[in-house]
C-alpha cells in the first residue's frame, strides 16, 4: 500500500485534521468549507431547536450539528446532509427494502430479492433462497457499515447460519434475502444530476513481499493506514472471522507470502473494517454514473447523496444502498487516485452564491475541539466559529532573538496581533529565541507587527528579528504556542494544584466526621431532627 498523499487536497493536510476521526471529520470538512468561504458557522448541541425536526443520531456528543448562514439565508447539517434533504428521504434510505421499492418503482435496477419478518419461517427462507439460486445475501433491514451482511452464501447451512446469526447478534428479525451479484463495489456521491465523486471499495488485503508473514503485513499495512485521515480508526483487525477466511484458502496467520501477491482477508468490502478505497470518477463507465443518477432521483426530496454499486462482470450496474448521510473520507483520501473535493460541491449546492469564493486557497483553519468546547463543558447551546478572513491573506514569519521567553511578553505580542486584526502564533524555539508567524488582509499591518516586537522593553530584550516568508496553515485567533518543557511545568502545577485540593477536602471530611461523634452533635440531634419536620411541614 502506497502513500498517495501527493494526490490529496492540497487544502486539507493532515495537519489541520489531527485528532479528528469519523464521522467529526465529515462534519468538519463540510463546515470547513463553507466558513472558509465568508459563511457564518456555528455549532449546536442536540437539544437546539432548530435540530429538533431533522433526523439525527448518535449526537450526544458535540460536533456533528452545524449551521452555515450568508446573512440571508441559513442552512442546518448534520454531518454532510443538509435540510434540503427531508426526513422521509432519510427513513426510505435507512430501510434497505424501502428503498429497494422506491428503486424498482423507478426502473433502476436492482438485486432481485425478498423481505421476511418475525413470522418467517427457516424454510421458507431457504425456500425462496433455493428459487434465486445460490448465491445470496442475507442482509438486516436496517443497517449500515456492513454489520450483519453475509454476502456470497452458498448453501442450505450457509444460509441457516446466516439468518440466526442476524436474528440472536442484531436482535432482528427482519432480514432481506437477495441475488449476490458477483463483481466489483462502488460508491458514487451525486449532487443532482452530477456524480461528484467515485471510488471502488476493495476488501482488507495485503500484498506479500516473500520476507514477512500475513500477521506482519497486516501490521505494517495498519501503521500506514494510520497516517490517512479517513483509515486512521479503520485498522484491519485480526479475529476470528479472519482467520477463518484465510484458514478456508489454505493460509494462516504465520505464512509467508511471495513477492507481489496480493492476499484478501475477507469477502466484505467496507472501508471501516480495513477496505480500501480507489479513486475511480474517470474510470467508471457513464452507464453505471447515470443508474447511480436515477437512483437519487427516484427517492422523493434526496438530492444529494452516495449510492452504492455492484457492476457484474459484464458491466452490469445494481444499487445496494442509497444513503443521505454518507461519509465523505474515502473519496477525499484514496490509497489510489486523486481526492474529489466532495465538500465544495455540497457547500455549492447550498450556497450557490459562493462559488466565485475560492476556499481551496485559503491558509486559515480553525481548531475543531478548541471550538467546541463550550459546548462539551455546557457553558452554551451553540458556538459561533471567528470568521474566516476572506480575500488574499499575506503572511510573515519572525525569528526573534534574546531575552524573550517571558509569557508576559507572549500575551504582549498577542495583543499588538489583535489590535492590528491578525492571526498567528507564537512558540518558543532553541537557543532562547521564539517563531513568530503572523497573517492578514492588510501587508502593511503584518509588516508593521516588526516594530511591536520592540515595544515591550520591560518583559524582554530583543537582541535580533529575521523575517521569512511564510506560505502554512493557520489557526484562526493568535495562538501562544508552548514549548515542551512549559507544557511539562504547566501540567506538574495543576497536578499540585489537585493534591492540595484533595488534602483540603479530605482534612474536612475529617473534620465533619469528628463533629458528628463529639458529645454536642450527638446532643443536639434531636433538636436538628425536630427542624427537619418542620422544614417539611412547612
Amino acid at each position: 500500500m502506497a502513500d498517495n498523499q501527493e494526490n490529496w487536497l492540497k487544502h486539507l493536510p493532515k495537519e489541520i485534521l489531527d485528532g479528528i476521526q469519523g464521522n467529526y471529520l465529515d462534519s468538519y470538512m463540510v463546515a470547513l468549507e463553507g466558513w472558509r468561504r465568508g459563511l457564518t458557522l456555528k455549532w449546536h448541541i442536540k437539544d437546539h431547536e432548530k435540530f429538533k425536526d431533522l433526523t439525527t443520531w448518535f449526537v450526544d456528543e458535540p460536533g456533528q450539528l452545524f449551521s452555515l448562514s450568508n446573512g440571508e439565508k441559513v442552512h442546518y447539517f448534520f454531518r454532510t446532509r443538509g435540510d434540503l434533504i427531508t426526513n422521509e428521504a432519510v427513513e426510505i434510505g435507512k430501510s434497505k427494502q424501502k428503498t429497494k421499492e422506491y428503486l424498482e418503482k423507478a426502473n433502476v435496477k436492482v438485486p432481485e430479492g425478498k423481505e421476511f419478518n418475525e413470522e418467517s419461517t427457516i424454510e421458507e427462507i431457504k425456500a425462496y433462497a433455493e428459487s434465486l439460486g445460490y448465491p445470496v445475501v442475507v442482509k438486516p433491514t436496517d443497517g449500515s457499515f456492513g454489520r450483519g451482511v453475509y454476502t456470497n452464501v452458498l448453501s442450505d447451512g450457509e444460509l441457516e447460519f446466516s439468518v440466526q446469526s442476524l436474528r440472536e447478534q442484531l436482535n432482528t428479525d427482519r432480514i432481506i434475502i437477495e441475488k449476490y451479484v458477483d463483481g466489483e463495489d462502488y460508491r458514487l456521491y451525486v449532487i443532482e444530476n452530477e456524480v461528484v465523486g467515485a471510488m471502488k471499495r476493495i476488501p482488507p488485503n495485503v500484498v506479500g513481499d516473500g520476507k514477512h508473514t500475513i500477521r506482519q503485513l497486516i501490521e505494517q499495512k495498519n501503521l500506514i493506514r494510520q497516517d490517512n485521515p479517513r483509515l486512521i480508526n479503520c485498522q484491519i483487525k485480526i479475529n476470528n472471522e479472519l482467520k477463518d477466511y484465510i484458514g478456508r484458502h489454505n493460509l494462516s496467520l504465520d505464512t509467508v507470502v511471495e513477492e507481489g501477491k496480493q492476499i484478501f482477508l475477507s469477502k466484505k468490502c467496507n472501508i471501516s473494517i480495513g477496505g480500501d478505497p480507489i479513486d475511480v470518477l474517470n474510470d467508471i463507465s457513464p452507464d453505471a454514473k447515470q443508474i447511480a443518477i436515477n437512483a437519487l432521483k427516484a427517492i422523493p426530496n434526496m438530492s444529494h447523496g452516495a449510492v452504492d454499486l455492484m457492476v457484474d462482470r459484464d458491466g452490469q450496474a445494481y444499487v445496494i444502498e442509497v444513503n443521505a448521510t454518507a461519509q465523505i473520507g474515502g473519496l477525499l483520501f484514496p490509497i489510489k487516485g486523486e481526492s474529489r473535493d466532495i465538500p465544495s460541491a455540497i457547500i455549492d449546492y447550498y450556497f450557490p452564491e459562493t462559488k466565485h469564493i475560492n476556499g481551496t486557497k485559503s491558509q486559515m483553519f480553525f481548531d475543531f475541539y478548541d471550538v467546541l468546547d463550550p459546548l462539551f463543558n455546557y457553558e452554551a447551546s451553540s458556538t459561533t466559529v471567528t470568521p474566516a478572513p476572506l480575500g488574499k491573506v499575506f503572511a510573515k514569519k519572525y525569528i526573534v532573538t534574546g531575552d524573550v521567553q517571558n509569557i508576559g511578553y507572549h500575551r504582549g505580542l498577542r495583543k499588538q496581533a489583535f489590535e492590528r486584526e491578525l492571526h498567528g502564533y507564537v512558540m518558543s524555539i532553541e537557543d532562547e529565541g521564539i517563531e513568530v508567524v503572523v497573517a492578514g488582509l492588510d501587508p502593511e499591518m503584518v509588516d508593521d507587527f516588526k516594530n511591536g516586537l520592540y515595544e515591550d522593553p520591560e518583559r524582554s530584550e530583543v537582541e535580533e528579528v529575521r523575517e521569512e516568508p511564510y506560505e502554512g496553515f493557520l489557526n484562526v485567533g493568535f495562538e501562544i504556542k508552548l514549548d515542551l518543557k512549559t507544557q511539562i511545568n504547566e501540567i506538574n502545577n495543576y497536578k499540585k494544584q489537585l493534591e492540595r485540593l484533595d488534602l483540603e477536602i479530605k482534612k474536612e471530611e475529617k473534620k465533619r466526621r469528628n463533629l458528628k461523634q463529639s458529645f454536642s452533635w450527638k446532643v443536639t440531634s434531636p433538636i436538628r431532627l425536630f427542624g427537619a419536620i418542620v422544614k417539611r411541614i412547612k
